[in-house]
């Protein structure tokens, strides 16, 4: 194994430079084969191109000292790069001493942008295997913090913006080593530069959201990146100045905290979340997952309110949100905001044409924008971004698609479904995003209004179970007795409670207490609330009584002779599926179950 070593040591600057080329791809390919090359050949060899590629920014090309030439920078800095993909190599590159001499190296290489990326590479992956050396590299004595904000500040390129990124990133994902460094950013006290930090990242989204509209290379990945360090800023500084605690004294979480310092992140991501172009066949995806993740870390302030509703910044107008500007003209599933007219924004242009299919017309209501309806008496006016219809058509045509028809959410073709297209189960896909619209609607009167409207709407059809609707309120409820989805299961009952004002009375006699009593009893609420001045209508459109329990309408009753046995036996089986919803969904326990102990006892039917 030290073969290598002595290979490379026996190089100098006379060497021919295919030797030189040759020696250091053998050094390369045996990185990456496991024990060709122990931990201490690795980290000698480590060094000794380090040392060497320094000579080099000294003036030493072509020197005896040296082993290298300019020519041979960007294959010594891969061959660095392979080496530390094992963390033993990353040991060594991840010393003061050696992040000072890469970036050094950096700076001479600068114009060279395949040596200068490969230094980028070597130095992110020994912050991601070598936890220690993001501290080193953020360190005053190093400077790596500040270089690599001046460098996201000077580059365009996407492929280059990713690289930054990912260190910044690193370099900021705990605020235990990393306090200092972030409070110098966001207090624009890092040395050495004149952009305030929130300008910087405003303006790369922005030209990230053209490369990425061009299908540039790199571009999605250096968006990525790039809202990942907004995360770790939005989620740390505020906590780190605001120390004040809730209404009930305990201190402030993620989402509650703030500082007017990071007002301008707000608007570029709410232009990002409401402007990026849909993505197949998963309709939720990178970037756009990222730029919800870090939405979440806004609250809804007064002093935000006209950031995440900007048509509410009109004085006197507080219930703005919830008039209808203009209908969209495409089409849309029965239920939708589309088709009940009471949506906020202002499309202004067509989208392009699709091809016909329930899946496709879904995808186009979320397109970057849409035409004036024909319908419209007013003059065009100026697009205003809605962020609540966006997130619920986002959320809608997810779980279409995740849910097709009335598919029980545990059937294992989901789990498959979001296993293959994207890798992730639909608990970490959409729980960020029903998060999101709950917040809305806890924050603002007029989206929990909106969000009513759209959901559970006064003319609702209560014809048949709610439960197994082929909509987004029939989804949410199969949802909450979901076994395999905990997360989206307690995240959809937080929505629709919001949705209610957060009361267990309304929220009840709007869906029924079956289908939520799982919910309400993780509440502390044991039994069926008092429907009382709850707001929701006790009849349907056409008179008929509403079933308490299950939320439909109630059949007449029958005065005619006794039911027959075929359909005693039917509401026999309505019955048991009834009380085993109330059990999946944790509203009874087994042994409480009347049913299961009837068949226990042999006088139940056996199912």
């Amino acid at each position: 194994m030290s073969n290598f070593r002595e290979a490379y040591t026996a190089l100098n600057g006379s060497s021919p430079r295919s030797e030189v080329s040759a020696v250091l791809q053998s050094i390369t390919d045996s990185a990456e084969i496991p024990f060709k090359l122990d931990d201490a050949n690795r980290q000698q060899l480590i060094q000794l191109i380090i040392d060497d590629l320094t000579l080099l920014t000294k003036g030493s090309n072509g020197s005896s000292k040296c082993r290298l030439v300019q020519k041979d920078a960007a294959q010594a800095l891969l061959t660095i790069k392979i080496m530390g993909k094992n963390p033993a190599g990353s040991v060594i590159i991840a010393t003061r001493a050696n992040f000072s001499a890469l970036l050094a190296i950096l700076h001479f290489f600068k114009d060279d942008v395949d040596a200068s990326n490969e230094v980028l590479r070597c130095i992110a992956n020994a912050l991601l295997l070598i936890e220690t050396g993001r501290n080193v590299l953020i360190s005053k004595d190093v400077g790596g913090g500040s270089a690599m904000v001046e460098l996201l500040e000077k580059t365009t390129s996407p492929e280059r913006i990713f690289l930054v990124s990912r260190i910044l990133f690193l370099a900021t994902l705990s605020v235990a080593y990393a306090s200092d460094f972030i409070q110098a950013l966001v207090e624009n006290k890092h040395a050495g530069h004149h952009s305030h930090i929130v300008e910087v990242i405003t303006t790369k989204l922005e030209s990230l959201t053209s490369s990425l509209l061009a299908s540039e290379k790199m571009s999605r990945d250096a968006m990525r990146d790039l809202l990942k360090v907004a995360f770790n800023l939005m989620h740390h500084y505020p906590k780190m100045v605001d120390k004040s605690t809730d209404s009930s004294g305990r201190p402030k979480i993620m989402g509650e905290c703030w500082s007017s310092r990071l007002d301008g992140l707000v608007p570029p991501l709410l232009r990002l979340f409401n402007s990026l172009p849909p993505t197949f066949p998963a309709p939720l995806a990178s970037p756009m997952t990222y730029v919800i993740h870090t939405l979440i870390t806004v609250p809804v302030t007064p002093s935000l309110r006209s950031k995440w509703f900007p048509i509410l910044s009109n004085p006197g107008s507080p219930n703005q949100s919830s008039k209808s500007i203009s209908p969209v003209s495409s089409p849309s599933a029965p239920g939708s905001p589309a088709t009940r007219g009471s949506r906020s924004g202002s499309p202004v242009k067509e989208t392009k044409e699709v091809k016909p299919g329930a899946f496709d017309r879904a995808l186009s209501r979320l397109s970057v924008s849409h035409r004036l309806s024909h319908r419209s008496t007013s003059p065009p006016s100026r697009s205003i971004p809605d962020t609540l219809l966006r997130a619920y058509d986002l959320l809608d045509v997810t779980l279409s698609h995740y849910l097709p028809g009335n598919i029980d959410p545990d059937d294992s073709s989901v789990r498959e479904r979001c296993h293959n297209e994207s890798d992730s189960t639909l608990d970490e896909l959409v729980c960020p995003l029903v998060l999101l619209i709950t917040k809305l609607c806890n924050g603002d009167e007029g989206a929990r209004k909106r969000m009513m409207e759209w959901i559970l709407p006064q003319d609702l059809d209560r014809s048949s179970p709610l439960e197994a609707r082929s909509d987004l309120l029939g989804r949410s409820l199969r949802l909450l007795a979901s076994i395999h989805h905990s997360r989206m299961k307690e995240s959809i009952g937080e929505m629709l409670y919001a949705i209610c004002d957060s009361n267990g009375a309304t929220l009840s006699s709007y869906v029924g207490y079956g289908n939520v009593a799982g919910l309400l009893f993780s509440k502390g609420i044991m039994s069926a609330p008092s429907v009382g001045d709850a707001g929701a209508p006790d009849t349907t459109a056409d008179g008929k009584p509403i079933d308490p329990i299950t939320g439909v309408a109630q059949r007449e009753q029958n005065t005619g002779p006794e039911m027959t046995d075929e359909e005693k036996e039917l509401e026999a089986e309505k019955l048991f599926v009834l009380f085993d919803r109330l059990e999946r969904s944790g509203a009874i326990d087994p042994t409480s179950n009347p049913i299961r102990k009837a068949i226990a006892s042999g006088k139940g039917p056996a199912y």
